[in-house]
């Protein structure tokens, strides 16, 4: 269903909207624990850290195709908030014309480093193997990763987050069943659970395409839309490549305190194995709401409405607090069952590692959620540099001080854990300061 987000009271349409983007990446990340889960139970503890030594280098190419969902959200979020329909539709096909290409060319130079990349991140030789196979499975379904982000990237910037969300609870609970007919009754280890997911994300990501462009049809425009268009390719760009490469900054940061945790051994990486996914199923539910508010800021620019805008930050930061205080008291308070559902029989070093780290981080979760609502209004707005800015601080930091504290103070995994929250307090900071200046009010900016 597409929805104008520049009608109606702010916080209940903002409400209406994220919800379901928010059940939408609860889907996608119980889809990736899964996959966790079913190998550190059925396979064992190696398998899971396999699994969670390739886990920063998947998280790579995610970041490359959400920096492409969110460069063509922002811009047909705006075209469609101004009602320039026929522009809108040329930016659909852009994208998807564009970004197929660049999925392409990533899978071809994903085959070609994978091996020398996971041996670089000092990966323990009794995993490997394993983390070589499943690498190479998931790069081989690139291709889908890129049209699913693209199409799910359309459907919210058209006001519709409640589509996305009915292909993504069918792709979970495919790749769920997948999981385990491929490491239960076909024993597949590994490689069973990285072929359930390709073949969940492939089939959910042609089914999203096909009724994107059969609801694209509905809307009508005066003007012809080509298939292809530099100028509109260089607009979207605009957006997504500094998204790409914050996406991306990030993720290569997380390579390094990867390189780092691997250097503890096989335990030390199943315990935070466990507990990442754990922390970045509460951080993509938070940006996820963050999202929302990007789309509800870009249509509104759009239509030149820069009090909705901020109704919308603060409905934001509401939302942010009300999902991120449950999960905090959920990991800090209950962290070894949250951690023992990943490892069955794990090593007292693997459960205290993943505990360790829940406890530490999870308490910030509020913050973080402040400053990824203040990110999204800079997003929606396109001031991609003050956005970038806070981005690259907070990883900046967390990497050196993970170093430091880890190695420099002796302080081990413990120091890596409190690198997060120092990370995270400086980068709110600057977010907020960069929205009360509003640098992304085009009011203010022109005067």
């Amino acid at each position: 269903m597409i929805t104008d987000l520049t009608q109606g009271n702010p916080s209940r349409i903002l409400w209406r909207f994220s919800l379901p983007m928010l059940c939408s990446s609860i889907f996608q990340q119980l889809y990736n624990i899964a996959d966790s889960v079913i190998a550190g139970r059925f396979v064992g503890e190696d398998a899971l850290a396999a699994i969670g030594a390739s886990y920063p280098v998947t998280m790579i190419f995610m970041a490359v195709a959400m920096g492409c969902n969110i460069g063509c959200s922002v811009v047909i979020s705006q075209l469609f908030g101004a009602k320039r329909y026929g522009e809108m539709k040329t930016a659909v096909k852009t994208s998807f014309s564009a970004f197929t290409i660049l999925s392409l060319l990533l899978t071809l130079l994903g085959f070609s480093i994978c091996s020398p990349l996971m041996r670089l991140l000092n990966t323990p030789q009794s995993i490997l193997a394993d983390s070589e196979t499943y690498l190479q499975i998931y790069i081989g379904g690139l291709a889908f990763l890129f049209l699913y982000n693209i199409a799910t990237g359309v459907f919210t910037a058209l006001g519709d987050s409640r589509t996305p969300l009915m292909f993504l609870i069918a792709s979970s609970l495919g790749n769920i069943v997948l999981d385990i007919l491929f490491v239960t009754a076909i024993p597949m280890g590994v490689a069973g659970v990285a072929w359930a997911t390709f073949l969940a994300q492939g089939i959910s990501s042609v089914l999203a395409v096909g009724t994107l462009l059969l609801r694209l049809r509905k809307i009508e425009s005066e003007e012809n839309s080509p298939l292809f268009s530099r100028e509109m390719l260089g607009r979207i760009s605009r957006i997504a490549i500094p998204s790409i490469l914050q996406q991306s900054f990030i993720s290569v940061g997380n390579l390094f305190v990867q390189a780092l945790v691997n250097m503890f051994g096989p335990a030390a990486i199943a315990g935070y194995s466990a507990a990442v996914k754990l922390n970045t199923f509460s951080l993509t539910s938070l940006t996820t709401l963050a999202n929302g508010v990007s789309s509800f800021t870009a249509q509104n620019i759009g239509a030149g409405s820069s009090q909705r805008v901020r109704q919308g930050f603060r409905a934001g930061i509401k939302m942010g607090i009300i999902v991120a205080v449950p999960i905090t008291l959920l990991f800090v308070l209950a962290a070894p069952q949250m951690i023992s559902i990943f490892i069955e029989n794990g090593t007292e070093k693997a459960l205290g590692t993943g505990c360790e780290f829940l406890q530490i981080v999870a308490p910030f979760y509020a913050l973080i959620s402040v400053k990824l609502i203040a990110d999204g209004v800079l997003r929606g707005s396109g001031s991609m540099l003050y956005f970038m800015i806070t981005t690259f601080s907070d990883l900046i930091l967390r990497v050196i001080l993970a170093f430091v504290f880890a190695l420099g103070f002796s302080m081990g995994t413990t120091g890596i854990w409190i690198s997060w929250p120092v990370g995270w307090a400086i980068a709110a900071i600057l977010s907020v300061v960069f929205y009360r200046r509003g640098v992304w009010d085009p009011v203010k900016v022109r005067t």
